[in-house]
């Protein structure tokens, strides 16, 4: 059988579920290792997993860490079935959260040192959470530079380019309110106000990403197997230099995962594995490029239906 070009990609924030992994946990005894080495960093965190409920889960102290454990428990589980050696895996990359899955499956950083890192990320994002009120939300169906503008003009700031026809604003509340009458007004099919915490990828986490910095330069990166496509300009990272600069940013940045497909797509990958919690990348992707084809690994019995 010929080798199959692939990229992995790994969910963000909201893909969560109670029961997630599960299956991994019972069946492989890595997968049980992986989890159980997590729940040691984070006490609690396999309850929330496993036996939510639902808003334990979601929480900042264990909702980023635990998609973050089931997606690469799903990733080493693939790694060591058969069906891996027909992959040639060209690149790695994810939707904010999900960069850091990307970032341990290129070999930049092992699980516990990424779990540290996820872990001082969301307590820097929450301490910024309470300087300043944000929010977020989701545009459907609205020209990508008449949001611009109007971003521009009331203030806010773009998080997400999620897909061509979704992309996500955020910002001061009071100015996000303002510019969502105003898309909605203007045409939007749909303004969907977010269940967040704050305006994460905006200006608002400045003071995040800042004492995140500081954390990056305890961390020793290494050169990359898998290169791993940035969030922040959709460009390969492979250098152990290129991933501080690029979490930094990526904070405050807009999420560029529509230009992140496309660089895939232009460098020959026209199949893409989503790793994790989830179908969400997957009904991204479609809008993005219908011809091209998503696979996703949540259980093990998803590792057994593909069809390579």
């Amino acid at each position: 059988m010929n080798m199959i070009s692939v990229a992995f990609i790994f969910p963000g924030q909201g893909a969560q579920f109670v029961g997630m992994g599960k299956g991994f946990y019972d069946k492989y005894p890595q997968s049980k290792e992986t989890y159980d080495s997590a729940n040691n960093f984070i006490t609690g965190l396999l309850e929330a997993v496993f036996y939510g409920p639902q808003e334990i889960l979601t929480s900042t102290q264990f909702c980023q860490p635990a998609i973050f454990t089931t997606s690469i428990v799903a990733y080493e589980a693939f790694k060591k079935h058969p069906k891996f050696r027909n992959i040639n895996a060209k690149f790695t990359f994810g939707l904010s959260l999900g960069e850091y899955g990307a970032l341990c499956a290129s070999g930049a950083l092992s699980f516990a040192e990424t779990l540290k890192l996820i872990e001082r990320r969301a307590f820097f994002m929450d301490q910024a959470c309470s300087e300043n009120k944000g929010a977020m939300a989701a545009v459907i169906g609205f020209e990508k530079d008449k949001l611009v503008a109007i971003c521009e003009k009331t203030g806010c700031e773009v998080a997400n380019f999620n897909a061509p026809d979704q992309i996500v604003i955020t910002g001061l509340a009071d100015k996000v309110a303002i510019a969502s009458k105003e898309i909605a007004a203007q045409g939007a099919k749909r303004v969907i106000p977010l269940d967040v915490a704050g305006g994460f990828h905006s200006s608002l986490m400045n003071n995040a990403a800042l004492k995140f910095k500081e954390e990056l330069k305890k961390v020793k990166f290494n050169k990359v197997m898998i290169p791993m496509i940035g969030n922040t300009d959709a460009r390969p990272k492979i250098e152990p230099n290129d991933f501080p600069l690029e979490l930094e940013k990526q904070i405050t940045s807009s999420v560029q995962f529509v230009n992140s497909v496309e660089y895939a797509v232009s460098q020959g990958v026209k199949d893409f594995i989503e790793i994790g919690p989830g179908s969400v990348l997957k009904g991204l992707i479609r809008k993005i490029n219908k011809d091209l084809k998503v696979y996703n690994i949540e259980k093990p019995e998803d590792i057994e239906g593909l069809p390579f």
